[in-house]
Order: C-alpha cells, then sequence, then structure tokens
C-alpha cells in the first residue's frame, strides 16, 4: 500500500473548515470590513462539541444517527478523490459512480433530518434542497462521461492522471465546459451564492441552513465539518481537471494542489461579493444550462470533432 496517497485525505481533514475562512474573508475585503478570522469554523466546531445535543419529543432515532452518517459519507468520498494526478488511497474502475453515490447519500440524511423534526419550515427546505440536486446530478455525470471518453478511463485516478497541459492545448472548448458546469454544481451542491446564502435566515430563501436549523452541539458539529468537507471535495475535483500539474516532488504537488484550492475558494468568494442572489425560479435554468454545457460537450466528443 501506498501510504503516501493519505497525504491528500489527511490535507482535507485537517484543512477543510479553512476553505470557508478563505470565502469570508475575501468577502469581507470586498466589503471593506476585517471580518472573522480564517479559523473561525474550528473554533464554532471545537465549541459545538464542549456542549450537547437537545432533541425535541417529535424526532426519532433518525435524528439522532444522520450527522454521523453525513460526516462519515463524506469522510470516505475523501479516500475515493484523487488529488493532483496521485492515486487516491481507495481506487478502481468505476469510483466515482460510488463518489457521487456517497454525496447524494450523505444529501438523504439530510433530508431526512430535515423531514423528522415535523417542521413545515424545513420540509419545505427539504424539498428544496432534492429539486436542485436531481439538476445538479446529470451536469455532474456528463461532465464524467466527457472525461471518461476523452482519457479512455473509469477510474478517478486514472482520469486525473490522464488530464495534461497537453489536452488544454488541444482540446480546451472541451475542458474549458465541463469546468464551468462543474463550478455551477460547485455553488449549488454546497449552498453558495446565486444559489443559496449560507447567512441568512429569511425563511423564504433558505435551502441548506433550514435543514439544520433544528441541530445542535456535536451533531451541528458534524454538519458543519462535513459541509466543509464536500466543499474541498467539488474544489478538488474543479482543481484537478483545470490545474493538471505534476511534479515528481510529493511537497510540491501537496503545495500546487492545497494553493489551487485556496484559489478556487477566493473565486467563490469574488462571485459571492459581486453577484446577488438568483430567484427560486432562475436556479434551475442555471443547473439546465450547466448540464446542457456537458451534453454539448459529449456530443463534440462523440461526433469526433477532438480525439
Amino acid at each position: 500500500m501506498n501510504y503516501s496517497s493519505f497525504i491528500f485525505p489527511a490535507c482535507a481533514w485537517i484543512l477543510s473548515p479553512l476553505l470557508f475562512g478563505v470565502i469570508n474573508r475575501v468577502k469581507s475585503i470586498f466589503a471593506g470590513r476585517k471580518g472573522p478570522s480564517v479559523f473561525q469554523l474550528y473554533f464554532d466546531i471545537f465549541k459545538l462539541l464542549q456542549k450537547g445535543s437537545v432533541y425535541s419529543r417529535t424526532t426519532t432515532l433518525v435524528t439522532r444517527l444522520a450527522p454521523s452518517v453525513i460526516l462519515t459519507c463524506l469522510i470516505l468520498a475523501t479516500l475515493i478523490l484523487p488529488w493532483g494526478g496521485m492515486s487516491a488511497p481507495v481506487t478502481f474502475s468505476g469510483d466515482f459512480i460510488l463518489l457521487i453515490y456517497l454525496l447524494g447519500l450523505a444529501r438523504f440524511a439530510t433530508v431526512l433530518l430535515a423531514l423528522d423534526t415535523g417542521s413545515a419550515f424545513e420540509g419545505m427546505g427539504a424539498s428544496r434542497e432534492v429539486q436542485f440536486a436531481a439538476l445538479a446530478e446529470p451536469a455532474l455525470f456528463l461532465g464524467f462521461l466527457v472525461l471518461i471518453l476523452h482519457t479512455g478511463s473509469l477510474g478517478l485516478s486514472d482520469i486525473s492522471s490522464g488530464i495534461s497541459i497537453t489536452d488544454w492545448q488541444t482540446s480546451a472548448a472541451l475542458l474549458v465546459m465541463v469546468s464551468f458546469a462543474w463550478f455551477f454544481i460547485l455553488l449549488t451542491e454546497n449552498s453558495r451564492i446565486p444559489v443559496d446564502d449560507p447567512n441568512t435566515h429569511l425563511e423564504l430563501t433558505m435551502i441548506h441552513e433550514v435543514m439544520i436549523l433544528d441541530a445542535s452541539g456535536p451533531d451541528l458539529a458534524y454538519i458543519e465539518y462535513a459541509s466543509s468537507l464536500k466543499l474541498w471535495i467539488f474544489s478538488g475535483l474543479l482543481v484537478n481537471l483545470v490545474v493538471p500539474l505534476r511534479f515528481e516532488a510529493l511537497w510540491q504537488q501537496v503545495a500546487v494542489f492545497i494553493i489551487g484550492m485556496f484559489f478556487v475558494n477566493v473565486i467563490i468568494g469574488i462571485v459571492e461579493s459581486v453577484m446577488a442572489r438568483f430567484k427560486l425560479l432562475q436556479i434551475p435554468i442555471m443547473l439546465i444550462s450547466s448540464a446542457a454545457l456537458g451534453l454539448i460537450a459529449l456530443m463534440i466528443k462523440l461526433l469526433g470533432y477532438y480525439q
């Protein structure tokens, strides 16, 4: 077993909360204020772990188990995702399907958590989450299909290592379309502006935040940490595609990948600073457009314009 492959999941487990800090710091700079520390999520998680969870009398065992299921799914997903062209600790043909379904299982557990409270308010957020997820997953799958045809590989690690700078020179149009589609999916899956605003508590606009309103203590800590891992995973998919740099020295590979991760989240912070949130009826249009980009790229590949 190549133990060096565990360095990248370990980076995800340790550094993922910093991504939210980077986004908030960029937004603070644009707003002309100091803002919270980039380590604020670490402080919040540590504080929540020291408290006790409070459960409504209407909830069942689902509410107690869901946060652990969500966190477990995201931790397992980090073991499947390759980092910077290096093989993931767990890799096999078709493992991208397992990655997507682990993310789907975490979402399913979140929806069950919201519905188990018996609150119509949280049920509203759950229905929106499921609707947008159903529109986002085709774009994610289509992007993978394009990359599978382009690299001739079915494993995530082989797909990642099969993309190089040369591919960006010869097939830039395909990769740009997949990159834009996946960036829109990143914003959607992680409840970022213009799809959702993680800082709002307006009941008519909330999606993710409303589903976890009843979570508290360690349960909320698990969910917040899992959210940071999810952001790391989707950012990692984008970095592997857009920054296909390969280095023989392990420390160089780690450094370049982490810099790429933070750069993606700087872009997210800029997007959130210069854009307003979309109306709910506009979000499906954006997601359908993302799927259309993936479909166009797939058709171009199938028609043989790019070999």
